[in-house]
């Protein structure tokens, strides 16, 4: 198992026991002997044995609540010592034959998905690093339980990219904003 999928089952693990309905949760993933030689401090806290090459993962202040998460992320840009990033998310779904249905108002539209009777509650977890790696975690609500989580590669492509755009270097000659 590669280090980013050991990541990404830990923050799902842990995301399952603190239960559902929870806010959105940005991570810096940083190699452990980086955060072990600028932070030995932090390294000691959080448990990271002298030598060990594991990524840690750093939980970010809450994300904005007034935005959709991929507009915050598409704020963000890490330093170069953050290796990855990954989130922790909740959704909706609803079946294909809903979405004609779905209202145009967002305030409609959550209330729309919220009391939908087919309606799916998924907890993702998402994990990327610069040099390219992906991987997913998938839990259903109606399917709460660690042998029925999904894990994967591609499982939610949009969320990884968005991820992914966090992690590249701003071009030079642009600026925010153009």
């Amino acid at each position: 198992m590669s280090l980013l999928e050991e990541v990404v089952l830990d923050l799902e693990r842990h995301s399952a026991q603190e239960g559902w309905d929870s806010a959105p949760r940005l991570y810096a993933l940083v190699r452990s002997t980086e955060l072990r030689r600028t932070e030995p401090e932090l390294a000691d806290q959080l448990g990271l044995a002298p030598g060990a090459d594991t990524l840690a993962a750093l939980e970010q202040p809450a994300l904005p609540e007034e935005d959709a998460v991929e507009d915050a992320l598409a704020s963000i840009a890490w330093p170069g010592a953050v290796e990855g990033c990954a989130i922790v998310m909740e959704r909706v779904v609803l079946p294909p034959e809903a979405e004609a249905d779905i209202p145009e108002d967002e305030a409609e539209a959550a209330a729309y998905a919220a009391s939908h009777p087919k309606r799916e509650d998924v907890r993702m977890v998402v994990g990327v690093l610069r040099d390219g790696a992906r991987h997913s975690a998938l839990r259903l609500r109606r399917h709460d339980s660690d042998d029925e989580v999904l894990a994967g590669p591609d499982l939610v492509p949009a969320l990884a990219e968005a991820l992914a755009a966090t992690l590249e270097p701003d071009e030079p000659g642009t600026s925010h904003g153009e």
